[in-house]
């Protein structure tokens, strides 16, 4: 899921950085004008830290192997938190480990942190059927961190898809993208699940953390 230096064209990566500070801009409008911004934040740190380790836990499916983002997890419990708290985990996996890159740090923050946005507002509809009710925690939970990996892949595959290089076999190039996309479809279903299960169990033991944030 993470795109690293050197796979992009420079334009693209210009344009990420752009996007994602567009986006860092607004959550932090959004963020400003709650009544005590600063409440949320040693929650958003821990689901940072979260995402942060979260791109280390492996799971296999062959011919290759994925890992988990917890993206849609972050938009369902922070909201407009979820935008900073991706871009600031990526940069650390960037700068620490190499996981991704810093030239496409842009790029990759926007194509995470805007879904954890949209699962934020799907994860929000659960009112329709009651804040209180499991059923509607558990299904739109469960929307959510599907929801949040599934449109992180489509971007990814479209990204990559419409960058192919010329002097690149684009062909072989493809099936290898395609690989990995559909190697995203299990991990689905795992991120919704998990993310179902932790609103479940939040919605028990502290309801306020499902607040609109």
């Amino acid at each position: 899921m993470h795109i690293p230096d050197g796979v992009l064209p420079t334009s693209v990566c210009l344009g990420g950085y752009v996007t994602a500070g567009a986006v860092t801009w607004y959550s932090l409008r959004k963020i400003g004008q709650k009544e005590n911004p600063r409440e949320s934040i040693p929650r958003a740190s821990l689901l940072t830290a979260a995402f942060f380790v979260a791109s280390w836990i492996h799971i296999p499916v062959p011919p290759t192997s994925v890992h988990l983002v917890l993206n849609g997890l972050l938009g369902a419990v922070l909201g407009y938190y979820a935008f900073p708290a991706i871009l600031i985990g990526l940069f650390f996996q960037a700068v620490m480990f190499q996981h991704g890159g810093l030239t496409t740090l842009g790029v990759n923050a926007t194509i995470m942190g805007v879904p954890a946005l949209l699962a934020y507002h799907l994860f929000r509809l659960r009112s329709i059927l009651g804040k209180d009710n499991r059923v509607g925690t558990g299904l739109f939970g469960f929307l959510a961190g599907a929801g949040g990996i599934g449109l992180a892949a489509v971007a990814v595959f479209v990204i990559l898809v419409t960058t192919i290089p010329a002097h690149i076999d684009a062909e072989a190039e493809r099936a290898s993208i395609y690989a990995l996309i559909t190697a995203h479809i299990p991990l689905m279903v795992i991120e919704g699940v998990f993310t179902a299960l932790l609103a479940l169990f939040l919605q028990r033991v502290k309801p306020e953390l499902l607040e609109d944030q």
